[in-house]
């Protein structure tokens, strides 16, 4: 049987360009790959598999002969064309988020949920948000092992997660600031911040921000919700207790977490160790007395989710805290999309 046809939409975009680099180093499983994008991107090429690809405008007929399509557009271009997709009989993988809490679609982690993949009522699987997949591969070890019930999460959020525009901004701003005395940076940063595109509500350049995302009930954000609904969601714990902060840091790419996690049945540092050690997506690093653990530089072009400085609280024998790592625009994004992608692939075959 000949191998299935796969098309990329959002092939331009920063997660599209890690997709395309993904297809390229991955398990040959596709025959054609089409590259869709706007109408102002067509007819340009772009390289996969190392070959020049022409790239299509995004059009309903596009979708003809194409078996599964991974979407990685904003979240309103994704609501439209994802069900024009799938009525047409394509199976598509969506990287927005547009259908993620949606009950007829599933939310998948390869690693944590992939049975949930079979039920797709509406043709449509969703991949979840980078910050939750930065973490989540982790959680949902550890869950099968001593059933989590309550999440206090802290995320550190590289500037790539608000898109070309974030990286563009950080850039722009550290430029602004680099050999500056300190008593100069704050003025020279919102300088720059007021010269560019920039997505952030302060200056992103030696500083943090704690908000991610815009402003929701509660005065949550919508980052912040997404860490709390999303994990309920892919690891089937509706009543999951998630209080998340969500912080922007200057940081290019991968996202980290810090994570206090409480479980049902009392935990030991040293077997969380070890059974991360064996879980597939994760690689651990954790000596402290070397002082060894992950961080974001560390991380970035990598596959599994990083973790380390794991130990039981100090005041709960049914807790662990622990700091993650995971690459946002690569595991976070365009891998989780082409792992479940790939699942499909085997199924059609």
């Amino acid at each position: 049987m000949s191998k299935p046809t796969l098309a990329v939409v959002g092939a331009t975009g920063a997660v599209g360009t890690v997709m395309r680099g993904i297809l390229s180093t991955r398990s040959d499983v596709w025959g054609e790959i089409r590259l869709i994008a706007s109408a102002r991107s067509a007819g340009q090429t772009r390289e996969v598999r190392g070959e020049q690809v022409v790239i299509h405008e995004l059009t309903e007929s596009v979708f003809d002969g194409v078996d599964v399509a991974m979407f990685d557009v904003p979240d309103e271009v994704s609501a439209v064309w994802a069900p024009i997709a799938a009525a047409r009989g394509v199976v598509v993988v969506d990287n927005s988020g547009a259908f993620r809490m949606d009950k007829d679609v599933p939310l998948v982690v390869p690693e944590v949920n992939p049975e949930a993949i079979a039920h797709r009522p509406r043709g449509i699987i969703a991949n979840p948000n980078c910050t939750t997949l930065s973490m989540i591969v982790v959680l949902g070890a550890l869950h099968r092992r001593w059933e989590l019930t309550e999440l206090v999460v802290a995320s550190y959020q590289a500037a790539s997660g608000a898109g070309q525009s974030g990286i563009d901004a950080l850039r722009g701003q550290i430029d602004a600031v680099a050999g500056k005395n300190l008593g100069d940076v704050a003025g020279d940063v919102r300088e720059a911040m007021d010269d560019s595109d920039s997505p952030f509500p302060a200056p992103l350049a030696l500083n943090v921000i704690p908000w991610a995302g815009s402003l929701k009930d509660g005065g949550f954000t919508s980052e912040e919700d997404k860490v709390r609904n999303e994990s309920r969601k892919i690891l089937g714990l509706e009543n999951l207790k998630v209080a998340a902060t969500c912080v922007r840091v200057p940081v290019i790419t991968t996202h980290s977490l810090a994570v206090h996690a409480k479980f049902n049945q009392e935990v030991d540092a040293d077997a969380a160790r070890a059974l991360l050690a064996q879980a597939p997506g994760v690689t651990v690093v954790d000596d402290p007395s070397a002082r060894s653990f992950p961080t974001p530089i560390d991380v970035v072009g990598l596959d599994d989710t990083f973790v380390g400085r794991i130990r039981r609280s100090h005041d709960d024998r049914h807790a662990l805290d622990l700091f993650v790592c995971g690459d946002n625009l690569r595991k976070g994004a365009a891998l989780n999309t082409a792992q479940i992608a790939e699942i499909i692939a085997a199924e059609l075959r």
